[in-house]
């Protein structure tokens, strides 16, 4: 009986030969067609994305950035992706052409909209934040200020993105986002892993950079004091940041970023003059004219304005360190402080300690000031003690300029 079935199925076999191979053949193609697509279909990447742009007074910047959704230690580990600088000047020098803002911003927007995934769009957050170009701004005509953050909260809400609005920082916070960009890419945050990220390698936590931040219209000095203890509660801050807590002193020195540092230094020296600036802090050779009244326009000039018998200045270099040392040192009042240590004007400094970031956001388009050590005339006096003590010692840590804003996203993930 078996030998019969046995027979029966090798006959309709053999007869049956083509169909069996052919279903066998869509079989398997199905299923290599199946499994390629699982293979290629991209695996949903659990990837947000962030866009800040940072209105300094000089320029404005557009910084696009990532990270996964989740959290280290309850905070966020963020990269930069993207960087597109606004052309122009800062958004406060179009308080007389707000119908340019538009066109001002297009170009980077656009930008951001072919850099992040369309379909991530709508939930990928926009923050504009305006630091002490503006703060001037508002000291002279608040109406204006608001009125330049209304058209850009306008002009970018025209935009797909879920914009979280613009606003004026204080000088406390962008001293804050300084320091905390300045340690967070040179990795004194977070603890490295091992183990496919399942150990921690432990061990006690690094000592932190301080950061020292020249702006056009400010600098920011930020770091943590060995004194936990301070005199001046007003320049106190506390983070959480990757599962630490951290107290840092921090003060934004307004007037005292490049530009406006600058113009002090001129309406200071212009006093005695008549009319023309032999300024040893710009180059032999180099001259330039300049408004008068333009540089009396600034708030921060103001304590140095006087009446002049001219209208207009001219400024001619000499190239003399020595005399430009004097005369940057001339800016800061060192003569009282009211605290156990002070920078100048009675600003409270705890003593400085630790290794210094310092973060230049400026492109000098003049050659003004045009050593290193000039510039280190200008910290000196602007924090009333020598730049290189045993304490203290200063690193360039030029990527931070590139990524301002982390701290923003470090606390609104």
């Amino acid at each position: 009986m078996e030998d019969r079935r046995e027979s029966e199925l090798k006959r309709f076999c053999s007869r049956n030969i083509l169909s069996i191979l052919g279903f066998s053949s869509i079989i398997a193609v199905i299923a290599l067609l199946a499994l390629g697509l699982v293979q290629n279909k991209p695996l949903p990447e659990n990837v947000k994305f962030g866009i800040v742009l940072d209105a300094g007074s000089s320029h404005t910047s557009l910084y696009i950035y990532q990270w996964p959704a989740e959290k280290e230690n309850d905070t966020g580990m963020v990269s930069q992706v993207e960087e597109c600088k606004v052309q122009g000047p800062g958004i406060a020098n179009h308080a007389q052409k707000l119908s340019e803002i538009d066109v001002y911003l297009a170009a980077c927007m656009e930008r951001a909209k072919v850099v992040i995934p369309a379909p991530q769009h709508t939930e990928t957050p926009v923050y504009l934040g305006a630091t002490a170009g503006m703060r001037l701004l508002r000291m002279k005509n608040g109406y204006l200020a608001s009125k330049i953050l209304a058209v850009v909260t306008s002009s970018i809400s025209n935009y797909p993105f879920d914009f979280q609005g613009a606003r004026i920082i204080t000088g406390q916070e962008e001293g804050a986002y300084g320091w905390i960009t300045t340690n967070y890419l040179l990795g004194r945050f977070t603890q490295k892993s091992s183990w496919f990220n399942l150990k921690p390698t432990g061990g006690e936590p690094q000592e932190t950079y301080g950061a020292l931040d020249l702006g056009g219209a400010s600098t920011q000095i930020t770091f943590v004091p060995k004194d936990k203890t301070m005199e001046s509660p007003d320049n106190t801050l506390h983070f959480r940041l990757y599962g630490r807590d951290y107290s840092v002193y921090t003060h934004s020195f307004l007037c005292y970023g490049k530009d406006q540092a600058l113009l002090q230094k001129l309406a200071k020296d212009v006093r005695n003059t008549d009319g023309t600036i032999s300024d040893p802090c710009f180059h032999p050779g180099y001259q330039r004219k300049m408004v008068l009244a333009d540089l009396y326009e600034s708030p921060c000039t103001r304590k140095f304005e006087t009446f002049l018998q001219f209208d207009e200045i001219i400024i001619q270099g000499t190239g003399n360190y020595q005399q430009c040392q004097q005369s940057i040192l001339q800016l800061f009042n060192t003569s009282y402080c009211p605290y156990s240590h002070c920078a100048f004007d009675g600003i409270f400094l705890p003593p400085v300690q630790g290794d210094f970031g310092k973060i230049d956001q400026h492109v000098r388009k003049e050659v003004q000031l045009p050593s290193q050590t000039q510039w280190n005339s200008f910290f000196q006096g602007l924090l009333a003690q020598p730049i290189v003590t045993e304490r203290a010692s200063w690193r360039e840590h030029r990527p931070c300029s590139n990524q301002a804003w982390l701290k923003l996203w470090l606390c609104h993930l």
